[in-house]
């Protein structure tokens, strides 16, 4: 993978004691904090700190900031690590992105993406009567049929996500607009995967449905979902936002040390009092501690401590699982590219990629003038073929993967580039919940002063503002005292695009994951990666 372009690390201090930063703060005795992590919960809370005259020590395992809201850059084009809109119902969230960034330095984009199928656009979140409509007479027949034919004879078992959308759309466009992405994203047979998945992503829709509403258009007239039309975004794309909240950090005195790992968390007395970090240049630094926020995958924050944790702890983290992600950006004239989505999802099982991003959409200071770049986007599993693959194999499939779809010619190509992010989605099987209970459990006797935050930090499937909100109310907690459960934060009920004033808390004692995403058997997903390694998809 070729090396990122630096993301200004230079700006940050060497590597080394964090003695010089704690004196005066450990002479007015205020805490002593490592933030673990450079991504949007860890530089929130290192910005927080500061409104109460704290500074910090953030330790980033990566040249970049900003985690996977990060921008790459590569040769002077800019683009993300997946789409990043940035629309919160959460006030404090959005009030802190115009603190850390001017109003200038956020554009308005329209809120776009559709489903490509069969060289055509279809609407996202799905309606069926527009796919029938645009997917021509026959096959739109075909489809009603299909559906009468579920309606007569549905699916025996619709506890899990097959049975269930073929019950409300019948077999052929539940397999035309549901199957191939799905598998993709998760790597998981749908036909294995829950039912009340399912349910919140095309709640109360159906192809009956959809023809009522078409065939009497004043009856029961309204939209499933009804999702926010524009959204804000840093005209230099979501990196933008950390790599300013950095240097703002840094001037204000605290630390911000790149490409520096966290080996070790030591504790005694039922709290953390140092951290060791590995420098990927070699060496080591042990930053003494009286707080520790942190956005590691917590999973290797339980697997750090030292002591280590018993047995049955370690096992719990070891017992987390990951889905990995990668994409390819390719360069192409800004002509050739016909569709003005932020994203479209792919919907055909001739390629891999599950989701193009549309770089140019997003904004204009992502591209150069007279091109675009589109992001072909994989999930994976972190050491598998593809994960592994050489970036000329993966730039070249994409290419291939264009033309199939009849976006682009292969010759239209300027450029590639391909950049792999590890952990990017963590996965919620049948076991997840006892496995982070345990490693709670454990923190809250032995490291009261460790503090998970973000989306690999709680192991949560949080968007970034969520993300951020963990991190804020996580240093009222230190700084003020309060008693803010930031395990209960925004655990959404709704879609997150669609309109709305408040967040969504839920009441104590109840378990979410942030958005609803599923909840799959552990046994399936050990076979669906069995099968992929066992996938030769290189050369």
């Amino acid at each position: 993978m070729p090396d990122i372009a630096p993301d200004a690390a230079d700006l940050a201090p060497e590597p080394g004691p964090a003695e010089d930063l704690a004196l005066d703060q450990e002479a007015a005795g205020t805490p002593e904090v490592v933030v673990i992590g450079a991504g949007p919960a860890g530089l929130t809370a290192a910005f927080q700190l500061h409104k109460h005259g704290i500074s910090s020590t953030i330790l980033e395992a990566d040249d970049m900031v900003g985690g996977i809201s990060r921008t790459a850059q590569r040769d002077g084009w800019r683009f993300d690590i997946g789409g990043h809109r940035f629309f919160t119902k959460v006030q404090p969230v959005e009030d802190l992105w115009h603190e850390i960034l001017p109003d200038e330095d956020f554009l308005m984009r329209p809120r776009k993406s559709r489903i490509f199928y069969k060289g055509k656009y279809l609407d996202y979140p799905l309606r069926a009567f527009n796919a029938l409509r645009n997917v021509g007479p026959v096959e739109a027949a075909g489809y009603v049929v299909s559906y009468a034919w579920a309606r007569i004879r549905p699916p025996k078992d619709q506890t899990n996500y097959e049975g269930w959308l073929v019950a409300r759309f019948g077999w052929r466009l539940y397999r035309a607009l549901f199957k191939t992405y799905t598998e993709k994203l998760w790597g998981v047979p749908v036909s294995e995967m829950p039912a009340d998945w399912a349910a919140q992503r095309v709640k109360g829709l159906s192809l009956g449905n959809a023809i009522v509403n078409a065939i009497l258009p004043k009856r029961n007239q309204k939209d499933i979902t009804s999702l926010i039309e524009e959204f804000q975004y840093p005209k230099y794309g979501p990196g933008m936002m950390w790599e300013v909240c950095r240097d703002q950090v840094v001037a204000k005195g605290s630390k911000v040390v790149m490409e520096t790992a966290v080996t070790k968390v030591r504790h005694e007395g039922g709290r953390a009092v140092s951290i060791t970090a590995e420098h990927r240049g070699g060496g080591a630094t042990e930053y003494p501690c009286t707080e520790v926020i942190s956005s590691m995958p917590i999973s290797q924050l339980l697997e750090a401590m030292d002591p280590p944790v018993p047995a049955e702890v370690r096992a719990a983290a070891q017992d987390l699982r990951y889905r990995d992600y990668m994409i390819v950006a390719l360069v192409l004239p800004e002509s050739t590219v016909d569709f003005d989505d932020n994203w479209i999802y792919i919907h055909d099982p001739s390629v891999r990629t599950m989701r193009i991003q549309n770089f140019g959409s997003w904004s204009p200071y992502m591209v150069k003038e007279g091109r675009n770049t589109l992001g072909l986007e994989y999930t994976v599993w972190e050491g598998d073929d593809e994960w592994n693959a050489d970036d000329d194999f993966l730039i070249e499939r994409a290419k291939g993967e264009l033309e199939t779809l009849g976006l682009a010619h292969i010759d239209e190509v300027i450029e590639g580039y391909v950049v792999r992010q590890a952990k990017a989605y963590p996965i919620y099987d049948d076991r997840y919940r006892a496995n982070v209970d345990v490693l709670r459990a454990w923190l809250a006797e032995h490291a009261t002063n460790v503090h998970p935050v973000g989306r690999n930090g709680m192991f949560r499937y949080n968007n970034q503002d969520h993300s951020m909100f963990t991190a804020m109310l996580t240093v009222e907690n230190i700084v003020t005292g309060t008693t803010h459960d930031v395990w209960e934060v925004n655990v959404e009920e709704e879609y997150h695009e669609t309109k709305a004033t408040e967040p969504v808390v839920r009441p104590p004692g109840a378990h979410g994951t942030g958005r609803d995403a599923p909840v799959i058997p552990r046994a399936t997903l050990e076979a669906a990666r069995s099968r992929a390694e066992a996938d030769d998809r290189t050369p």
